[in-house]
Formats: C-alpha cells, sequence, structure tokens
C-alpha cells in the first residue's frame, strides 16, 4: 500500500499538475471566446429555393406566341433495386411504357444493363411528365427519378422557323432569333436590387396568320412546280418590318435535331445568288438618275446584244426574242436583254458599280439575324472583270445577292429613292408587359430622285399590266411587278446549268400610295421555269391575301352612301358556344368584348361592319381557334 502512495506521488509532481491545469484553462478559454463569439453573431437567414429565371418568349406583333419557355423531364431508374426483382420490374415496364409511348421490348433492354442507373427516356414533355410522376408515386416506384431540364416549346411546329430559330439544351439560341437575341431572351447579371435579370419578350414584326396564309400558297407552290427551295419576303416599305418571311423547306421546330439539314438553312439571309432580270429594274434606275437615258429614248432589239472592243473582240448577249425599237419602259416589260446592254453602255463602269454598291449590294443589310450573306459585287480593278461584265451584270449575272439585299434596295423605289432599314422586331417588352425598346424607321441615305422612283414603279406597273409580269396583275389594286429567270450555275462542269434555274418575281403595291414590297423566288423548279410564268401568279395570289388581311381598300370596292344618322341597337352581347355564330352585319363596338376571350384569338380587319368572315358559321369551336373578321 505505502508504495502506491509513493508512485502516485511521484506521478503528481507539482510543476506538472500546475502544467496540466494551465492547459485545460487555456482551452477552456478558447471554448468560451469561440462561443460567445458565435452567439453575438446574427442568425443567418435559412437558403432560399433560387429564383426561377425564365427565358422570354418570342411572340408575334400581336403576341401571338412562336416560343416560349417550358420543363422537359429526364426518366432515370436505379437498376440495382429491380435486379433481385423480375416480377416488380414487368409490373413496372407493363405499367410506364403506355405513359412514356415506349415498347415494353425496349424498355427491358434498357433494364437488362450491368450498369447500376440508366435513363429510360430523356426531355419527356409536361404533359407526359405529370400521369408519369403521380403513377410512380402511388405504385411506390421509389427508384425512379425525375431530372428537371428548361426547354423550349414550340407550339407552331414549322411556321417561320428559321426566323424563330432554336434553343439548345443548354438554355443557349443556336439559331434565328433565339441566337442573335440570346442576351435579351436570357440575359446574365443582376438589376440595382440584386436580383437577377429575367428574360424579356421579343415581339416580331411578323404577323402569324398572314404568315400561316402565305405559307399554305409556298407549299402549294413548291408541290406544283416540284421546285427544291422557295423563299418569300414581304415587308412593309414605310417602316422596314417584315411582315412575312418564308424559306422552304422548313423545320419543325420542336424536332429540330431529327431535321434535314436543307430545312435549316435560313435562304433569304444566307444564300447568295445571282437574282437574273429582276435586277434590271435597278439598272434603269441606275442610268435614268444618272441621266443617261430618258423616257423617250429608242434602242432596237434586234435579239442580240453586240459590243466590237478595240482588240477586235466582241462581246455577245443573247435576247430571247427580236423586240425591235424599245423604250426603256419596253425594255422592262419585255425583259430584254439587248436593250438593257446598251443601256448600260450609257454610263461608266465604276459610276454603275458604285451605285450598285450605294443600294446596298455587297454588304450585309444588318437585319437581327446571324449568319448573312454580303453577297459578292466585283471591283472593275479585280482580274475577274472583263469587258462582258458590265452589260452582263446589268441583266442580273456576274453579280450574287441575297433575298434580304433585293427587298431593302426596293424599299428605294416604292419610297420615293429612300430606302429603309429591314427588321423582324417590333417592340422589346419586360416580363411586366412594360415596353423595354419599339422599333421606329430607319431611313437610309437616299440613292434614287423622287422623279427616278416614280418613272421605275410606272415601268414596273406596265410590266405587270402588259408585259412578263401579266400574270401577277391585280383586277382591283394597282402593282408593279419585275420577272426574273437566271440559269444557275454548273458547280460541277462549270459555267452555266442548261436545267437549272432560278425564277423570281418582285412586287410593289399599290402603286399609287406603296405599302408593302414582296419578293419570291422559286429554285430549281421542274418543267415550266419563267418568272413570269410560275412566279407571277403567286406574287398576285399573295398580294390579294396580304391586301385583304391588312384591310387595304380595293378600288373595286363597292361604294356605300349613308344618311349619316346611325341608330344604336340595344342587341344583346355576341355569344359563342359550340360552333362559330354568323357575325354578318355586326359592328365593331360589338365584337370588342371577344377580344378578352383567352380560349379563341379574333382577328378584325377594316372597320366598319362584318361582310366575311372566316371560317364560316356553324364551325364547331375549337380551342385556341383563329376567327377572321373582314368589316366595311
Amino acid at each position: 500500500m505505502l508504495g502506491w502512495v509513493v508512485i502516485v506521488n511521484q506521478f503528481f509532481r507539482p510543476k506538472q499538475t500546475i502544467f496540466f491545469f494551465i492547459c485545460c484553462g487555456i482551452c477552456l478559454l478558447v471554448l468560451l471566446f469561440t462561443y460567445a463569439k458565435l452567439s453575438l453573431q446574427p442568425v443567418m437567414p435559412v437558403a432560399q429555393n433560387a429564383p426561377v429565371i425564365e427565358r422570354g418568349s418570342i411572340v408575334d406583333r400581336s403576341g401571338f406566341p412562336l416560343a416560349v419557355q417550358t420543363n422537359f423531364y429526364h426518366v432515370g431508374v436505379s437498376v440495382k433495386n429491380l435486379k433481385d426483382n423480375e416480377k416488380l420490374k414487368k409490373r413496372f415496364v407493363e405499367d410506364v411504357a403506355p405513359l412514356l409511348e415506349m415498347d415494353s421490348n425496349d424498355i427491358f433492354t434498357i433494364l437488362n444493363t450491368t450498369k447500376s442507373f440508366v435513363y429510360l427516356k430523356k426531355k419527356i414533355s409536361q404533359t407526359l411528365y405529370e400521369p408519369l410522376k403521380k403513377l410512380t408515386d402511388e405504385q411506390g416506384y421509389h427508384f425512379v427519378s425525375y431530372e428537371k431540364i428548361p426547354g423550349r416549346n414550340y407550339p407552331n411546329h414549322d411556321l417561320a422557323s428559321q426566323l424563330i430559330g432554336y434553343m439548345g439544351d443548354d438554355g443557349a439560341g443556336l439559331a434565328g432569333i433565339e441566337f442573335s437575341q440570346q442576351a435579351i431572351l436570357s440575359p446574365n447579371g443582376t438589376d440595382e436590387n440584386g436580383a437577377p435579370l429575367q428574360g424579356r419578350n421579343v415581339f416580331l414584326s411578323i404577323d402569324a396568320n398572314l404568315q400561316y396564309k402565305l405559307e399554305q400558297i409556298a407549299h402549294k407552290t413548291m408541290n406544283e412546280t416540284q421546285a427544291e427551295s422557295m423563299m418569300l419576303v414581304a415587308a412593309d416599305c414605310k417602316t422596314g418590318e417584315v411582315l412575312s418571311y418564308i424559306s422552304l423547306p422548313s423545320a419543325d421546330l420542336n424536332e429540330y435535331g431529327a431535321s434535314r439539314m436543307e430545312a435549316k438553312i435560313d435562304r433569304p439571309a444566307m444564300n447568295a445568288y445571282e437574282p437574273g432580270s429582276v435586277f434590271k429594274i435597278f439598272t434603269v434606275g441606275i442610268v435614268y438618275d444618272e441621266h443617261g437615258i430618258s423616257p423617250n429614248d429608242s434602242f432596237l432589239c434586234n435579239g442580240m446584244y453586240e459590243k466590237r472592243l478595240s482588240n477586235g473582240e466582241t462581246v455577245r448577249i443573247k435576247c430571247l426574242e427580236h423586240h425591235g425599237w424599245c423604250t426603256p419602259k419596253d425594255g422592262l416589260r419585255y425583259s430584254c436583254n439587248d436593250v438593257l446592254g446598251q443601256i448600260s453602255d450609257r454610263i461608266g463602269e465604276d459610276e454603275f458599280m458604285a451605285r450598285i454598291r450605294k443600294l446596298g449590294f455587297g454588304k450585309k443589310t444588318g437585319v437581327e439575324l446571324p449568319g448573312e450573306t454580303s453577297g459578292s459585287v466585283k471591283d472593275t480593278s479585280s482580274s475577274l472583270w472583263s469587258a462582258r461584265s458590265k452589260p452582263t451584270i446589268a441583266i442580273g449575272q456576274e453579280i450574287s445577292v441575297s433575298a434580304l439585299q433585293m427587298v431593302q434596295a426596293a424599299t428605294s423605289i416604292a419610297n420615293g429613292g429612300v430606302p429603309v432599314q429591314l427588321t423582324f422586331i417590333h417592340k422589346i417588352t419586360n416580363k411586366d408587359g412594360t415596353v423595354f425598346y419599339e422599333h421606329e424607321p430607319q431611313l437610309k441615305e437616299r440613292v434614287f430622285s423622287k422623279n427616278t422612283a416614280d418613272y421605275i414603279l410606272s415601268c414596273m406597273e406596265t410590266t405587270a399590266k402588259t408585259g412578263t409580269g401579266s400574270r401577277a396583275n391585280l383586277r382591283d389594286v394597282d402593282i408593279g411587278v419585275k420577272t426574273g429567270t437566271a440559269q444557275m450555275a454548273d458547280k460541277v462542269n462549270g459555267g452555266y446549268s442548261n436545267t437549272d434555274f432560278l425564277s423570281s418575281c418582285i412586287a410593289i403595291f399599290p402603286v399609287d400610295e406603296p405599302q408593302i414590297v414582296l419578293y419570291i423566288v422559286v429554285e430549281k423548279a421542274k418543267g415550266e421555269t419563267y418568272g413570269g410564268r410560275i412566279v407571277a401568279p403567286v406574287i398576285g395570289e399573295a398580294a390579294d391575301i396580304i391586301i385583304d388581311h391588312l384591310g387595304m381598300s380595293r378600288g373595286g370596292a363597292a361604294s356605300l352612301e349613308h344618311s349619316g344618322v346611325i341608330k344604336i341597337s340595344s342587341a344583346k352581347e355576341i355569344e359563342i358556344g359550340a360552333v362559330v355564330p354568323d357575325f354578318t352585319g355586326k359592328s365593331k363596338r360589338e365584337l370588342l368584348p371577344l377580344l378578352e376571350r383567352s380560349d379563341i384569338k379574333l382577328n378584325i380587319n377594316g372597320s366598319g361592319w362584318v361582310t366575311s368572315q372566316s371560317p364560316a358559321p356553324g364551325t364547331p369551336v375549337t380551342e385556341n381557334m383563329i376567327i377572321e373578321l373582314n368589316l366595311e
């Protein structure tokens, strides 16, 4: 016992004991200090869910949705939970196959893997997700997981597809307006309050209803001509807003990845081509503006433009007919190569090419679309320039342009010599509906005198009435046109193809007070290829639709006399039930309450009283139905 006392006394020596307690005291003080410090700090708020940042929508000029935010879901399965339970696996497959719209055998194949986790299906829609999630929850299929993926829905599928563009899985635009307006639709950064910036809504300049009607005509034209592709651009020549933009073939934006490459090409902006005889209106305009020709000048067409050079060489350009003596207006009316070649002799090479560039050819128009081509305009000092170049360019060859360049240049003729900047954006709004940006016309530098523009427009009107564009003539609205047929380049053998043609027609209407420039190009039609025969009729048909849709006045419309006394009836409010009612005779005032309905879309054209409607009375009403009412 005494021995143990000695050992304990030796262990607890005074110095060691003091040092031990000092260390314990220091540790205690550190703990107390840390606790006090933490207790004095403010309580950190519980982390909230990050605010949802929604990509802005793309809509037409009236707000009709063209591209809207949605959610997709990846459906995953933890396979390890099914490996030892074939009965459960079979029941699970039988339950989910119909909802996933998949074959049962395909699901079994996916599940029979050595992996611990697999995706059954990626990017299912909200419509498929909701019943599937309900089923898996009710049946206790806890081995199923869902990964939410922000996505895009294009409710009109291929309508104006190249213009609208496409958003990829990473939330970034890959084409069209989705790409060019990425910073507007999905901005980065925060506002003055530190909150993430929300996407803005882009209102396009196009009218979805008009676009649909014109696309129907375009598809019909493609089928009838068996063409490889087609372009149609209709623009308001006063504001520069593009009202319809068509490039066929087109892609279903909801199945963009599976679409053919040809369907993804934005032809009016990206394709550069020789315009052919349509370009002659600019040639005559340039030479006329330079006082090289006058309306009463005469040129003899004997079927061949010929010019002998000082070195003995002769430049020859064939004309399709022997037109005899022609004025410049006749040259355009008959689309005479010989006359246009002679007209080009009235201006110098450098002056001619400088004026072509001033019209906007050889550079991008600057519209809100990616990948726009500049086209190609030769330089007189280039090794590619020859004595043949000027008269050849005068008839629309040896120069490449885009459809957008042609339309923008044509606005100068429609606007008394002053072109207007083309645009696809009508306005941009914030999420709360306040206007962030609204388009205002941007007039460019004058390129023709008013007298020159009026003269060219009168030439185009004559072409529509008695020339190559007579099939585009309208019975009650004066229209000016110019047709064109261009041989396409033979990319295999060089030179020009004997089978591939680019058929086109450009129109400006109404002539007395121009509002619309309409340009249509049909590429590689089979059989008939002359623009005056296959495209001019389409111009007339499309112009008719545009005139009616915009409520433009027609010369042949019946005039109405009124006593000046208006009797206000106490008719009850119009009701739309299971079928479309007869709106004939209803006033615009009576129709206004219907504009507030969300299940249908009412388009009212004109003012006064309803004279016609589409669809007809008695047609069954469907969700999101569009009802067109024409008033006079």
